[in-house]
């Protein structure tokens, strides 16, 4: 299996595309962080666009005191609601108890474009590392056919099962590696553009108030952007091994990628939509709390988000194994 693998990453990695594609995520990456960078100076330097002055604007800008004191009135204010469901009223009264907790001890929020609050928000790597992966994972398979080398490659005295499984693993290991590559663009140049902060960022953990940790939050956040990727690039691979079609392949799951957050809102009403694989793709949902279906917990997500990906694989196997090849 190993052997396999290594073959395929070298096949990979002999693309000139494969070397385009990394360029590409540091460029889109690095553009990221000088637009979030161009954004907090403007921020910074006027109020709404109106051209004030640092030194106007401060005077007219609210202490934070009064900005967490709105907050916590419209939280309460919510929370006298008797229509909210379970999972809305939990996450309400801990953002409660943080308000309470950072009036009471003055501790000040922690701003968004500080260097902490940008390490701690790298999800959005993950949708250009989505969109990178699964062009690989729509032509690992397929173009073997395409290119006429997919009978020489089943020539071999390998099993066909490993020859499949050899190529879904190289794409999540080059997903994986595209993760990291970014991160670390992402990370570093957080660290030269953006200054420390001196806020903090609280959290309650059903038990207490504590200050989240940065390199913690951020690890957990790029995990969870991650499982988007798993999926959608398995849900591609799969198409790109049942029909041959690297551009099917791709044109499915970006038409998933880009429509599934809209088809889930529309039909969050209904009980299926409980049970659509786009509910539960971005488990990011679960820390940013905008959820698209209410009362779904993270364990829920996971199982369903399973059940999909052993579908779609048991399919591709399925396909690839009994497949006739010799005509």
């Amino acid at each position: 299996m190993l052997n396999l693998m290594r073959n395929e990453w070298m096949k990979l990695w002999h693309k000139k595309g494969t070397w385009v594609m990394v360029a590409i995520l540091i460029v889109i990456t690095a553009g990221m962080m000088a637009l979030m960078k161009w954004i907090s100076i403007q921020d910074s330097n006027f109020d709404n666009g109106s051209g004030l002055s640092v030194e106007v604007q401060a005077e007219s800008i609210p202490d934070w005191h009064e900005g967490v004191q709105g907050d916590l009135a419209s939280i309460q204010t919510r929370l006298a609601d008797d229509s909210l469901t379970k999972s809305e009223r939990k996450k309400l009264e801990g953002e409660e108890k943080v308000a309470e907790y950072r009036l009471a001890n003055n501790i000040e929020p922690e701003d968004h474009f500080s260097r902490e609050g940008m390490i701690k928000q790298p999800a959005d790597i993950g949708g250009t590392v989505l969109l990178l992966t699964v062009i690989v994972a729509a032509g690992i398979v397929a173009s073997e056919f395409s290119q006429g080398t997919i009978k020489m490659l089943l020539t071999r005295p390998v099993k066909r099962w490993k020859i499949l499984t050899s190529k879904f693993l190289t794409v999540n290991l080059f997903g994986i590696l595209l993760m990291v590559i970014g991160y670390i663009v992402y990370i570093l140049l957080a660290m030269i553009l953006f200054k420390s902060g001196t806020g903090q960022d609280l959290v309650w953990n059903g038990k207490e108030v504590v200050e989240a940790s940065v390199w913690g939050q951020s690890l957990y956040m790029l995990l969870l952007s991650f499982g988007s990727v798993f999926v959608t690039s398995t849900f591609a691979f799969a198409v790109g091994s049942v029909f041959r079609s690297s551009s099917l392949a791709i044109g499915l799951s970006l038409f998933i990628y880009f429509t599934g957050t809209t088809i889930s809102a529309m039909l969050s009403k209904y009980e299926v939509a409980k049970y659509l694989l786009f509910t539960h793709m971005d488990l990011t949902q679960f820390e940013t709390g905008m959820m698209l279906v209410e009362d779904i917990t993270m364990p829920f997500s996971l199982t369903v988000l399973a059940v999909y990906i052993v579908v779609f694989l048991v399919i591709s196997y399925s396909t690839f194994v009994k497949r006739d090849v010799t005509a």
